[in-house]
């Protein structure tokens, strides 16, 4: 079973959450593996290539977003990271812009994890929308990253 939920604005960013039926070590490896981000990000098509040492600071994804042929390439970067904890991404997709993108995870029990997500436009085109109409095309957005993040992380649990 997967709950999803809507939590509202943390420091003025919407934020989404999805309890995940499996270990909080489980979810991690997920979020670790940098090449299975074209599985669950909503828009990323493409993993060109990862960087070693993926997800230490500093360490990116070059991805491509959208439709091919129409494609955008660019890079996610981590900014912050606390190992099985937190995952701070700063995501770009030139032109349109760079958003910041919190993981958070807390363990619900051994065999359940919240897993959080926020994200906020933070340079280019996109970050002068307000607010409001950037948390109606990310939160919808989100709620389906979760989802799939979801599913391949109880899917690995479960054994498949």
């Amino acid at each position: 079973m997967i709950a999803l939920r809507r939590r509202g604005y943390l420091n003025g960013v919407a934020e989404v959450s999805l309890d995940v039926e499996a270990p909080i070590d489980t979810v991690w490896a997920v979020l670790a593996d940098g090449w299975s981000y074209a599985a669950w990000v909503v828009g990323a098509s493409h993993i060109r290539a990862v960087d070693d040492g993926w997800p230490k600071e500093g360490a990116r994804i070059h991805h491509s977003v959208g439709p091919w042929p129409l494609t955008i390439e660019d890079t996610t970067e981590v900014v912050r990271l606390e190992p099985s904890r937190v995952l701070e991404l700063d995501a770009r997709l030139w032109p349109a812009g760079a958003a910041r993108i919190t993981f958070t995870l807390v363990p619900r029990s051994a065999d359940v994890t919240e897993v959080r997500m926020a994200e906020r436009v933070q340079r280019g085109p996109g970050a002068l929308l307000p607010k409001v109409v950037q948390d109606a095309m990310l939160v919808p957005r989100n709620r389906e990253t979760l989802r799939r993040l979801g599913a391949l992380a109880a899917g690995k649990s479960h054994g498949q």
